[in-house]
């Protein structure tokens, strides 16, 4: 019997709000990193007919250029759509304990708001969205 070969898929879409401010900050290399959250919903029917909605919150993590774009137009309640890949990150609390978290690992943001007052990024487009390296 043949073994099966799974494909090699790690992609996310999700759209939501940020729950706070943004976290800005620089790695010990330099490299820029800005983290957020974002609440999600998704609404359903119950057995009964009625219906309910679930939200859920999801952290996510933006590296260099899109993590100073990131930092700079996003604010606590900015409606964005992610588009990136899961990643499991793992650390040692203080206390010696491990921990682990599942996030996404941002490759692109589209800004889902325009921004009051402000000029179109480089290039002209006002397409409100930001890829790693780059500002569309």
């Amino acid at each position: 019997m043949t073994e099966l070969k799974l494909p090699e898929v790690n992609r996310v879409l999700l759209s939501g709000r940020l729950t706070r401010d943004p976290d800005r900050r620089y790695a010990p290399d330099g490299t820029h990193i800005t983290s957020f959250t974002i609440a999600f919903n998704r609404h359903y029917r119950l057995r009964e007919g009625r219906y309910a909605e679930h939200t859920g919150y999801v952290a996510v993590m933006t590296y260099q250029r899109l993590a100073e774009v990131c930092g700079q137009r996003l604010h606590k309640g900015s409606a964005v759509l992610v588009e990136g890949r899961l990643q499991m990150r793992e650390w040692v609390a203080p206390q010696g304990e491990k921990r682990q978290r599942l996030e996404i690992r941002g490759e692109s943001v589209h800004f889902l708001e325009k921004m009051a007052g402000a000029a179109p990024p480089e290039g002209g487009t006002t397409s409100g969205e930001a890829e790693e390296g780059n500002l569309l």
